[in-house]
């Protein structure tokens, strides 16, 4: 059994940033990034790109990520979760006789991520199965509001007097990476029982679904830069 899988999933049918997953940014198409961290970070036997787009195929080769088949039409379209991506990708490996022990979903989109998190998020797995990224929610959340028709109410009416720091801390998925023991081979949960954290400062994480989304990071990465 071979120790270690990359899976960067890259499908080709972007909608709200077009071909985002191979868009230019700051010099290079923003999948080398995640690409490149992988490699670079000396974790992994195969670095690999789940695609069904040749042209994210012909970029991926390109920097050194591996394409060993493509994606599947079921699994390349709206619906299509990376859970299914990911079972699809094992089960073409077991098909070739290849199976692993960790395995690290990293998405395409993350060039905030640096290879001592990987490599950090591996050491760990020898005491727990499974490692994501978190961020602190910015305001707390349990003070927040719903809509009511054409009014507001609290969702939670017990918190609203309390002040902010009086409040528990609560944290969100940073959207990067999942790391974890490949336990069950045959249907992975990248969520395990046994799931620790690793706890990101907020100038690191962005959601990059919007091109708002997408200059924010510009100038984050910018910042971040610079400050090296």
């Amino acid at each position: 059994m071979a120790k270690s899988l990359c899976i960067i999933p890259a499908r080709g049918g972007s909608k709200r940033i077009p071909k985002k997953n191979i868009k230019e940014f700051y010099g290079q198409p923003i999948i080398a990034y995640s690409i490149q961290t992988a490699l670079n970070s000396g974790l992994f036997d195969q670095v690999m790109v789940s695609t069904d787009c040749p042209e994210i195929k012909e970029v991926s080769l390109e920097f050194g990520g591996d394409v060993p088949f493509l994606r599947s039409a079921s699994n390349a379209d709206d619906f299509a979760t990376t859970v299914d991506v990911v079972n699809e990708v094992l089960a073409n490996f077991r098909d070739l006789g290849l199976n692993f022990e960790k395995v690290c979903v990293l998405y395409p989109c993350a060039p905030f991520v640096v290879e001592k998190d990987l490599q950090v998020a591996s050491e760990m797995l020898d005491n727990y199965d499974g490692v994501v990224p978190i961020v602190k929610f910015d305001f707390p959340p349990l003070r927040s509001f719903k809509l009511a028709g054409p009014f507001l109410s609290y969702k939670w009416p017990e918190y609203q007097k309390a002040r902010s720091q009086d409040l528990e801390d609560l944290y969100h998925d940073a959207g990067q990476w999942y790391f974890f023991k490949n336990l069950d081979q045959h249907h992975v949960s990248m969520i395990k029982d046994r799931t620790a954290p690793l706890l990101l400062d907020a100038p690191r994480v962005q959601d990059i679904d919007t091109m708002e989304d997408w200059k924010m990071a510009e100038l984050k990465f910018q910042i971040l830069r610079e400050s090296l």
